[in-house]
């Protein structure tokens, strides 16, 4: 037997030693007080058909209607059934750029680092939506295939590095061609495309595949990382130490800069919006506000093993107990005039030797 709320057997074991010694402290207020009447056997007289024993039954019987009770609350499970869970949502593929040109620190502490941390976090916010990675630069390649098992999918996005395409670059192109071939055509859910870059694009496809992508439904929408006026892209030595900043073939120091106007252009192609990657972080929330407002619909179905309920069992058990303690009678009938008048008798004789 497992239970759903244990929380409340911990509070029984707390409770009912307290309502043990409030009853028994009760029991022991009522007999003083009875004690303080005076004569004794008037006090018998008067409690001669009182059901003691009845009440004590009574007492117990509320006790394991109690126990029964929080047992209930407590949600017992024996036994397992399978059912199936339709997963709803929708298919989110992000293509990251991991150029050295994202390496730049006009984001703290560098765009990349920052733009894992966003896509990290849209994670925590998706809910049941799938979710894919393409890594980008001047290739591209899928890092994870759709998947709802965001834990998985963090442990392969802490590889994102530049390291990991050896052609640099930036062809946002192929990104979009490979994230479309991620998608699954054959279910009905909204498509969406997350370009995440500097937007310093290397090839001039990028509005042809951007149109492609609408052409096929798919939603696309962009962030930009970095500014426009251009920052420099450090260079680092094995131990991870800044030695330089990269510079050109006249020993100029190159700066990256953040092409937004190409950026708007394919998110307006494709049907979405552009964000620019604030310090705030202010756009992963508007981002999440425009992927919940879509179309969710079935992507998947799954089998899933839930403990079978069987609080109503107990629950069964604390009524009939109540329904028994009223049946108990609180005083009882007095079976012979005898004894009535045996009592009297016997209280006659005690006012006379006073």
């Amino acid at each position: 037997m497992t239970f759903a709320n244990p929380i409340f057997l911990y509070s029984l074991v707390l409770l009912l030693p307290a309502l043990i010694i409030f009853v028994l402290w009760a029991g022991w207020r009522q007999k003083a007080a009875l004690n303080r009447l005076g004569n004794p056997v008037l006090v018998q007289r008067l409690t001669a058909n009182v059901n003691w024993r009845g009440r004590r039954w009574q007492a117990l019987l509320w006790f394991l209607a109690l126990v029964g009770l929080v047992i209930a609350l407590a949600r017992p499970q024996w036994g397992t059934e399978t059912r199936e869970v339709d997963q709803e949502g929708i298919e989110v593929m992000v293509a990251l750029d991991v150029s050295i040109s994202m390496l730049a620190q006009d984001i703290k502490p560098d765009r990349l680092s920052r733009a894992k941390m966003e896509i990290a976090d849209l994670m925590t916010l998706l809910g049941g939506n799938e979710i894919g990675l393409v890594l980008f630069s001047g290739a591209s390649f899928i890092q994870f295939p759709l998947t709802a098992d965001y834990n998985t999918a963090l442990t392969f996005l802490d590889n994102a590095s530049p390291q990991v395409i050896s052609k640099q670059g930036t062809n946002v192109s192929d990104a979009i061609r490979t994230a479309l071939s991620g998608f699954d055509f054959n279910r009905p859910s909204q498509k969406v495309l997350l370009l995440i870059t500097d937007g310093e694009a290397h090839d001039s496809d990028a509005q042809a595949m951007a149109q492609q992508a609408a052409d096929q439904d798919v939603l696309i929408y962009t962030i930009g990382f970095g500014s426009p006026e251009g920052e420099p892209i450090p260079e680092y030595d094995a131990a991870g130490n800044i030695t330089g900043y990269k510079r050109d073939q006249n020993g100029e120091v190159v700066l990256s800069r953040l092409d937004e106007s190409t950026l708007q252009q394919i998110a307006q192609i494709g049907g979405g919006r552009y964000f620019h990657a604030g310090a705030d972080g202010s756009e992963l929330a508007a981002i999440t506000t425009e992927l919940d407002a879509l179309q969710k619909s079935a992507l998947s179905t799954q089998l899933e093993t839930w403990g079978i309920e069987r609080f109503q069992y107990f629950l069964w058990v604390v009524l009939s107990v109540l329904i028994a303690t009223e049946f108990i009678p609180d005083r009882l009938r007095q079976k012979t005039r005898g004894k009535r008048a045996a009592m009297n008798s016997r209280l006659a004789s005690s006012s006379a030797g006073r």
